[in-house]
């Protein structure tokens, strides 16, 4: 089956039925994608966050589902800090060591010549949890001169524009994630077993209310779901990638390229994102902390 993408103008909203955009006060803000992503100025990450600040940014992330920054030089305590007060903080291995402050959740990872990067897929961190990770916080430290872009999808806006018979049928359905696909399993060669002991396949419904917004958003992506339950496999099969092709289509994404001391925060819940591995055997060093 060959699947097409609909020409013609897309269905993009960026707020729930009813929502009213917010006003910010603390910074300025500057769309980047149709309904995902605004780039933030007046803000210095490196001081402490007083409440009024918390607030305006979680209206922001709540209303862009990326929020972009530049320029945050930040130390690894401030970035750690600043963390900290958007949950409970996890280090995103498969399995997470424990955390006894936030600095434990600070992890600063290199991708170059002798450590190939394994982003470039698109998912949402964590799906294979019972409880996923809600959100992340990633900062450029050194970048190549070309190529190393994250980009990020809609994953409200690819289900708004699924065709209504299709809609309601997904409602519906549940899939399972797994982490031992692709990828991961070639990463823990020779400890998969082990591992699937600790983190085995899980369910999640294949299209979730956001806990927050409460938009209806699509749940399902290529690096780890592995099939939707009660269905014909090869019909399974079929509509899994219809899916997961959803992320694919321009008008629901952004694309951002880093500078130094550049950060994407975002909502793990309503986005996917794709590391481009297009800078191969060059340097990029990146910073990362991530929250439940």
């Amino acid at each position: 089956m060959i699947y097409h993408h609909r020409a013609g103008p897309k269905r993009l909203e960026r707020l729930a039925p009813g929502a009213e955009p917010g006003t910010f006060s603390r910074f300025s803000l500057e769309p980047v994608g149709a309904t995902l992503g605004a780039l933030l100025r007046g803000v210095d990450l490196r001081e402490d966050c007083d409440a009024e600040l918390l607030g305006e940014l979680e209206r922001a992330l709540r209303e862009w589902k990326v929020l972009l920054f530049r320029d945050q030089h930040l130390s690894a305590e401030q970035h750690a800090r600043f963390a900290a007060h958007w949950g409970e903080l996890t280090d995103d291995q498969l399995v997470s060591p424990p955390i006894h402050e936030p600095l434990d959740a600070y992890v600063e990872f290199t991708r170059d010549a002798q450590t190939v990067g394994l982003e470039n897929e698109w998912h949402s961190d964590g799906t294979f949890r019972p409880k996923p990770t809600a959100g992340t916080i990633l900062r450029a430290i050194e970048v190549p001169p070309t190529g190393g872009d994250t980009l990020f999808a809609d994953m409200a806006a690819a289900y708004d524009n699924l065709p209504e018979p299709l809609r309601s049928r997904v409602d519906c359905l549940t899939a399972v994630h797994d982490w031992s696909l692709g990828a991961y399993a070639d990463k823990y060669s020779g400890r998969v077993e082990e591992l699937r002991a600790q983190l085995p396949p899980i369910e999640h419904p294949v299209v979730i209310d956001h806990p927050v917004t409460k938009r209806r958003t699509l749940f399902v992506n290529r690096l780890f779901t592995r099939e939707i339950l009660g269905l014909d496999p090869i019909e399974a099969e079929t509509l899994l990638d219809l899916l997961c092709r959803q992320a694919e289509i321009p008008e629901y994404q952004l694309r951002f390229r880093w500078q130094p001391g550049s950060i994407a925060f975002w909502d793990n819940l309503a986005v996917q994102h794709y590391g481009a591995n297009d800078y191969w055997p060059q340097r990029r060093v990146m910073a990362r902390t991530t929250f439940f």
